[in-house]
């Protein structure tokens, strides 16, 4: 039986490093490229037609559904499996779109990841239907939340998110504190939140912030 060929898509070398050495060493795996970004990515998998391609879902030039969106237009036998430590419900779907047969959180163990490739290799696909039908309803929800949202209450959100207060964020934007804080009435009624932590929760599922 032929080794599974492998492209890693990860920008910090030193994981990149350590998951090249933790494939190599496995008698039916071979690496035969890395990447560190979205540009890289889709030069490698058009040149060495990877059969799976491990990627973070964080790059410095784009995201991992962005490279895998292309990698498959390229060569739809190519496998993904998103290794990454953003599991938002927003990267989630996003994984999914693109083609992702897996998605593994940068905490699981190495002998989880190594049992994940050789199942996609298999053909086997381990997001569930349920699953797909569960992230791509909220995908729908979070897409009517924030087409809801206007230009200055996304503003105002980024800044609650990024921990910034009610006062700096009327300096930053130019408005005055009472308006502020009608803003951040106006997003607890449309978003269903009720402090800053639920707010920078759902700024992160919207995708305002990182």
């Amino acid at each position: 039986m032929a080794a599974i060929r492998v492209m890693v898509v990860e920008n910090h070398q030193i994981v990149s490093d350590g998951l090249e050495a933790l494939l190599s060493g496995q008698p039916d795996m071979v690496v035969i490229g890395t990447a560190g970004s979205v540009a890289e990515a889709i030069a490698q998998a058009r040149e060495l037609a990877p059969d799976i391609v491990l990627l973070d879902f964080r790059l410095p030039d784009g995201t991992g559904a962005e490279a895998g969106v292309r990698i498959r237009e390229l060569r739809t036998e190519t496998r993904l499996i998103f290794l990454s430590r953003d599991d938002s419900e927003a990267a989630q779907v996003a994984a999914i779109e693109a083609g992702a047969s897996a998605f593994v959180h940068k905490s699981r163990a190495a002998d989880e990841v190594i049992e994940t490739i050789r199942l996609v290799a298999q053909g086997q696909n381990l997001i569930t239907p349920r699953t797909i039908a569960t992230l791509l309803n909220k995908r729908k929800t979070m897409s009517v939340q924030l087409q809801s949202l206007t230009p200055r209450e996304r503003d105002v959100l980024r800044r609650v998110a990024a921990g910034v207060s009610s006062r700096d964020i009327a300096r930053e934007l130019g408005i005055s504190y009472t308006t502020v804080r009608t803003h951040i009435r106006g997003l607890g009624r449309k978003l269903g939140v009720h402090s800053k932590l639920e707010a920078t929760a759902k700024a992160r599922e919207l995708g305002l912030v990182e």
